[in-house]
């Protein structure tokens, strides 16, 4: 049996004020970082040992993951970023306020473009993609990979080029892996795992700072997988009020 290790990264500013984060590189909030200490913290606590991390190229997920190594004792571990495991990109949407978004568009069009996995959002402008293209982060993958908007279609695709090329190897070798990343990237990840319908994934959440382990078997495909906290294992969808470590308003799942 194989193990991996899904975190959603800390509560960020952009999730504090209610706004699209997307690709827009904003940190953590104070509570993202406790919440990162105490997802650290519980993973220890159960026995857990990685011999490789992979995350974004987003500070969010990044600190994150370092929060939470350090926490473990485990600094010295390799780590492997990559755009394909950004946030999905919510184009012309980063940055704004949800309710605002909410009043200019209507609440319709604004949960297709949220919750729908075949339809995204508006793309950004000239001048903000502009940004992208220039960015270090970006500057070796090629300008036809940096998007203008994505769908969660969108993102599954770019993070299971990744998972095939990438996470699938080191499971097949018995490493012991976590993966830091954002809601809508995991959201993908699970969807493809569990083999849920395009129909299906709208309610799917994946709450911030909250281990979510997957037991494979040895051709990859899920055992079971469940959420971790201090006083053991939750049913994912079933996480009580009194174990969940982040702060529900903050628990928005996308982006």
């Amino acid at each position: 049996m194989k193990k991996l290790v899904f975190i959603r990264h800390g509560q960020s500013l952009y999730n504090l004020e209610n706004r699209f984060t997307g690709w827009i590189d904003i940190d953590l909030t104070d509570d993202g970082y406790n919440g990162a200490r105490e997802a650290g913290a519980i993973l220890k606590k159960h026995g857990f040992i990685f011999d490789v991390a992979h995350t974004s190229v987003l500070k969010r997920a990044i600190r994150t993951l370092w929060i939470m190594l350090h926490e473990m004792n485990l600094v010295w571990i390799p780590i492997y970023n990559s755009w394909r495991l950004n946030e999905r990109h919510y184009g012309a949407l980063q940055g704004m306020n949800k309710d605002e978004v909410v009043a200019r568009y209507g609440e319709e069009q604004v949960n297709e473009w949220r919750r729908s996995a075949s339809v995204s959002p508006p793309a950004i402008s000239h001048e903000n993609h502009s940004c992208d293209l220039s960015d270090p982060k970006y500057a070796r993958i090629g300008r036809e990979n940096i998007p203008l908007t994505e769908s969660l279609l969108d993102t599954e695709k770019r993070a299971l080029i990744y998972w095939n090329e990438q996470i699938v190897p080191d499971l097949k070798n018995n490493q012991h892996i976590i993966i830091s990343s954002h809601g809508n990237t995991l959201r993908a990840l699970v969807k493809y795992l569990d083999n849920i319908p395009d129909t299906d994934v709208t309610s799917l959440n994946i709450p911030n700072s909250m281990p979510l382990v997957y037991e494979l078997d040895d051709n990859l495909k899920p055992i079971r997988h469940y959420y971790l906290c201090h006083e053991g294992e939750v049913p994912s969808g079933t996480i009580p009020k009194h174990l969940d470590i982040h702060h529900p308003e903050n628990c928005d799942w996308i982006g």
